[in-house]
Formats: C-alpha cells, sequence, structure tokens
C-alpha cells in the first residue's frame, strides 16, 4: 500500500473540544487510521480550549485579512493528535460552545467562522502548509461543507475530497447576501454549486461537490435517501448515490475498556461480570437510588431532545419502574424534557436519579453500572453509547433505526438460541414498541444465565475502530486523484 496523507476538517475532536460524537469520531480515527499507513492531520477552530491545549505550535502561514481579521495558520500536536489550528482571536476566542453564545442561541457570525474554518482547509489542500501535502481532504459535517466549494474554484491539481454527514438534521443555512463575505464569486449560487432554496447551504455544498459521500452506518445511508429522513436533501443524495456509502462508526477500546477504566469503582472484564455490582453499588450512591442489588437498573445517556425519544421513557415510566426497577440518567438539553425527569425523581424517589450536564466519570460508571442502556432514538446515524454499553456488558435497549439497527442483534427466540443475541430492538419508534421491548428486556433479566449471554456477546464484539479505518482507507484510496 502507498502511504496517504490526510487532512480531516473538524469543528471539534476528542479529547481536547468535545459537545458530541463527531469529537470523539475526529479524535480516534487518525491512530486507527495509522496502522493502514495513512497519516492524518487535523485542522480545528483555534477556540481558547485548543490553544491551551496545542504543545511546541509554530506559524506555518499568516492571514493579513482573514474573514474581518488577522489569522495565523498554526501547527502542533495536543491530545495525542497532530493537528493544524486556525488562531483567529476575532473568529474563536470568545466563551461558549464552538456554536453557541452563553445564551444558548447561534453564534451570529458562524458562517464566516465556519468558512474559514473550510477556507483554510483548502488552502492547505494547495500547498499552503510546508512538508504536507494532503492526498485527501476529509471534511466533517456542514461546518467543514465548504471545503469542495473553494477547492472547485482553482484549476490547479486538487485533492481528493470526501465528506462526511453525522446527522443530517444539522445543515448550516445561511442568507445568500453573504455570497461575497464567504469569498464566494457569483457563479458559485446555483443548484450545482453552494445555492440550497435561496440561500447558501454549507452541507449540502459539501454534498453536491465532494467526491465522495459517507455517512456514519449503513441503514442511516439508506434512509438519508428517503423523504422521511432526507431533511430536504434526499433527492439530492438519490442522484449521487454512486458516491454515497455508509461506514460504521467505532469507539476507542482503549478509552472505554472496563478493565481499565479509571472512572468506574471497580474494573472487570468479561469473565468477571460479578465484580460490575460493586459498579452498579456506586451508580446507586451517587445518583441517589436505593441501594438494591435486585433491582433492575436502567442507564440513559443522552443529549435531551425529540431525536433522542426520551419521551417515549417518560411515558413509559410506571411500566418500566414496576417491580423496583431503577433509572439512572445524565443528560442534558430540552428543558421541558429536563423538568419532566426532575419531576419523575421526585414521584418516583429513590428510583429516579438524574444528572443534568455532562460528565465523563459518570457517563463512564453509568455504562458500568447499569443492567441495560436505553437508546430509543426517532432517528440515529450510528450511536455510540450502544457501542460503550456493548463493551462494558450494559444490554442496550435501541430503536430499529440508522446505526442501532445495524449493531445490535435483537434477542428474539432464534437469536439466542444460536448465542448471536447482544440486545433488544424496537420499531416503530412509539410508545407501544418501546414499553413491550422494555417488557421482553425485565423479563429476560430475571434468566441471568441467558442475560449474562447478552452481557458476553456484547462484550465479544468488535466495536473498536480497527474495521470501519480499513474501509476509510480503501476509500480514500480510491478517491486518491491519479
Amino acid at each position: 500500500m502507498k502511504p496517504l496523507n490526510v487532512l480531516s476538517v473538524a469543528s471539534e475532536v476528542f479529547p481536547i473540544i468535545k459537545t458530541g460524537g463527531l469529537a470523539d469520531v475526529a479524535g480516534a480515527l487518525p491512530a486507527a487510521l495509522a496502522r493502514e499507513d495513512v497519516t492524518v492531520v487535523t485542522l480545528v477552530p483555534g477556540y481558547p480550549a485548543v490553544l491551551k491545549a496545542l504543545q511546541r505550535s509554530e506559524v506555518v502561514h499568516h492571514y493579513p485579512s482573514f474573514f474581518g481579521g488577522t489569522a495565523n495558520l498554526l501547527s502542533g500536536r495536543a491530545g495525542g493528535l497532530d493537528l493544524f489550528v486556525i488562531d483567529a482571536a476575532h473568529l474563536f476566542e470568545r466563551p461558549g460552545s464552538p456554536y453557541l453564545a452563553p445564551n444558548g442561541k447561534d453564534w451570529p457570525d458562524n458562517a464566516r467562522r465556519f468558512a474559514a474554518l473550510s477556507r483554510a482547509a483548502a488552502d492547505i489542500g494547495q500547498g499552503l502548509a510546508p512538508g504536507f501535502m494532503p492526498d485527501i481532504i476529509h471534511a466533517h459535517d456542514w461546518q467543514a461543507g465548504l471545503v469542495p466549494a473553494y477547492l472547485s474554484l482553482t484549476d490547479s491539481p486538487r485533492p481528493g475530497t470526501i465528506i462526511t454527514i453525522h446527522n443530517i438534521a444539522f445543515q448550516g443555512i445561511f442568507p445568500a447576501d453573504l455570497l461575497f463575505e464567504l469569498g464566494l464569486p457569483a457563479s458559485t449560487f446555483t443548484v450545482d454549486g453552494v445555492e440550497y432554496y435561496g440561500q447558501i447551504g454549507f452541507l449540502k455544498a459539501g454534498l453536491q461537490l465532494a467526491d465522495h459521500i459517507t455517512t456514519v452506518s449503513p441503514t442511516y445511508a439508506k434512509e438519508i435517501q428517503t423523504p422521511e429522513g432526507g431533511m430536504g436533501l434526499d433527492g439530492l443524495l438519490r442522484a449521487r448515490s454512486h458516491v454515497v456509502s455508509g461506514i460504521l462508526n467505532g469507539i476507542d477500546d482503549k478509552a472505554w475498556d472496563p478493565a481499565t477504566d479509571a472512572h468506574l469503582a471497580r474494573t472487570y472484564s468479561r469473565d468477571h461480570l460479578e465484580v460490575r455490582a460493586v459498579n452498579k453499588a456506586a451508580l446507586q450512591k451517587r445518583l441517589g437510588l436505593k441501594q438494591d442489588p435486585e433491582s433492575m437498573l436502567f442507564g440513559v445517556v443522552s443529549r435531551l431532545s425529540e431525536q433522542k425519544g426520551l419521551d417515549l421513557v417518560l411515558g413509559s415510566l410506571a411500566r418500566l419502574l414496576a417491580d423496583g426497577a431503577q433509572l439512572a440518567l445524565l443528560g442534558a438539553g430540552d428543558k421541558t424534557l429536563e423538568d419532566s425527569f426532575k419531576t419523575a425523581g421526585i414521584v418516583y424517589p429513590g428510583q429516579v436519579g438524574c444528572f443534568f450536564g455532562y460528565d465523563e466519570a459518570l457517563a463512564h460508571l453509568i455504562q458500568g453500572g447499569s443492567d441495560a442502556l436505553l437508546v430509543p432514538s426517532r432517528f440515529e446515524p450510528c450511536g455510540l453509547t450502544q457501542l460503550c454499553a456493548m463493551r462494558y456488558g450494559s444490554v442496550p435497549i435501541v430503536s430499529r433505526v440508522g446505526g442501532l439497527a445495524d449493531t445490535i442483534i435483537d434477542a428474539n427466540e432464534m437469536a439466542i438460541a444460536i448465542g448471536a443475541a447482544t440486545g433488544f430492538q424496537f420499531g416503530p419508534v412509539a410508545l407501544s414498541p418501546a414499553i413491550d421491548a422494555f417488557e421482553r428486556a425485565k423479563a429476560l433479566w430475571r434468566d441471568r444465565s441467558t442475560w449474562q449471554r447478552l452481557q458476553t456477546n456484547g462484550m465479544s464484539a468488535d466495536v473498536s475502530w480497527r474495521r470501519p479505518a480499513k474501509q476509510y482507507a480503501g476509500l480514500y484510496r480510491s478517491c486518491r486523484p491519479t
């Protein structure tokens, strides 16, 4: 295999800056690709957390005028990753999340901020950084969607381009009058360019102009080509279906390893599942649940939103908690959902425990201490929590959508008989099927030997990045310019 240089372009990257699964993918994939003779350098915005973490940095290019101010392109390392960083205080030196101001609203200049990310990526693709010329630019989500658009403006040789959709619900749509401010000529404002229903569509531009489109599971790749799942982009994706593929995400199996996890009260392996009882007791104590090893404990680690289907958990609580079962929830988001779960904690004291926000250690403890993990999403491009659950012996209960359908084998009678089951699926995504799945899980949990087989099946599955990395490496090589 010939070595490959890849520039990964992402608006967040674990362990430096994270709001969701995109960061996990951008952070874990480079190390896995190194085994495939692929060198990855990741371009990220210079948020305060990124600049603080950057080690041995040097300026590789100075922009005297860059989307409203001066900027430097830095190279360095942070979090075990090789990085390019856009040091532009006028764009990225501010409080709040990468996308939202402290008031919870989008930064009003997000179009300019993430156009800058794409512009810098395109410049690197044209040789801006001495000593690094990418064969492929891998753009992630709408924030990097303009990379192929900027590259389309040059007649010089350019890298191959791939864009990955992590969630098609987020598209980066902005007013058309920003076109020239973003450095896009009028010729790009067409249906075959960046125009999207009279506005500028960042994700649409990437899907239209990239050499290849990937998303994060095979089933989601099919779903986004339907009117129900495509969020207005299904027609474009059907027209380009010959370059659309789904590659399942993996997880960092070193960061998520119950045998070495410092966040757990007690580490364990699939050969010593009895040790999980220590983590269950620690989780019950942490969230104020009744200290009872015989209570089935359901876990949730999720953004609180309509997409995640957590209203189905609320609607089924009376049935879910019957017989003394418990719920441990970690999440944040929709205030109505937060308030409803707070109320549930009052109505069911000792049975419902919630932490609103994000706590990495608690996320690991829920995976290591819960008996089952609930992921009832209405749509789910891939999902990572169910993969972590399998790794930790918490049996996933999931809706039959997207990557959840691709990663969990339902514990139906035949799957149990042949020893293949790893969890529970339900569909359609509605209250009655969800309750049925919860009841099936509760019934099977009483059969501890069968339940243990589900746990060991999940813990034996390869949920790492090894297989996806091979698929990405093959795709990169097929898109490499000749």
